[in-house]
């Protein structure tokens, strides 16, 4: 009986993900859900985008958080298109969440959505949001061993980026090691090395956003 409560919360989030999909197809709007564990980087890596794509994109951010609008505060002095979803003890965001949030939002003109999910390496990668990409961030911080922890998360990311490449130097973060694991998880995979405090590789992270715009917009 536990199973079959299961499988009917994940076939209705399913059916609720690909609603949101078809929303956002219709809309030419690229979605990009964010996952990492607290502290990897992921508000400061969507203010520095916002900031790198101002007057070229419009975006609207999802912060996804148990509790606090904290975060949420933080991204509005770059954008007022945010919407906050305290998941009240949820380890994760649901497409009946996104959906809801979306409603509250000036879809109109928007180009992009980046979604903040949950800080969790666990939960949030089995929950299809109805986004265009899965993004894992891990940091040099964190350690090298993220891969080998939390395989499906690595293994289900369309791009994974390793954040705070300033502090690899001060470090013990084995970056061959981290390398060799991403590529038996997720060989198709490209993996980003970025800085959101220097603006290393935040470059090659703008291009990869606006190259898959660009693609979802010739769709």
């Amino acid at each position: 009986m536990k199973i079959e409560v299961v499988e009917n919360v994940l076939k209705y989030n399913k059916d609720q993900a690909d609603k949101n999909r078809n929303l956002f197809k219709n809309n030419n709007i690229l979605v990009l859900n964010l996952l990492s564990s607290p502290g990897a980087g992921k508000t400061s890596l969507i203010i520095e985008t916002i900031k790198r794509l101002k007057g070229m994109k419009d975006i609207g951010v999802i912060e996804g958080d148990i509790s606090s609008t904290y975060d949420a505060e933080k991204i509005k002095k770059f954008t007022d298109n945010v919407v906050q979803i305290n998941t009240g003890g949820t380890c994760h965001l649901n497409a009946t969440m996104v959906e809801q949030a979306v409603s509250k939002m000036r879809t109109y003109h928007l180009d992009l959505i980046l979604i903040e999910n949950v800080g969790n390496l666990i939960c949030p990668v089995g929950f299809d949001l109805g986004e265009d990409y899965k993004i894992v961030i891990s940091s040099v911080n964190e350690g090298d061993d993220k891969p080998v922890k939390y395989p499906p998360v690595f293994i289900k990311s369309n791009l994974i980026l390793l954040n705070k490449m300033d502090l690899i130097k001060i470090s013990d973060f084995n970056q061959s090691f981290f390398d060799k694991k991403i590529g038996e998880l997720n060989p198709r995979s490209e993996v980003i090395k970025l800085s959101c405090k220097t603006g290393i590789g935040l470059e090659k992270w703008v291009k990869w956003v606006l190259d898959r715009c660009k693609n979802k917009n010739d769709l």
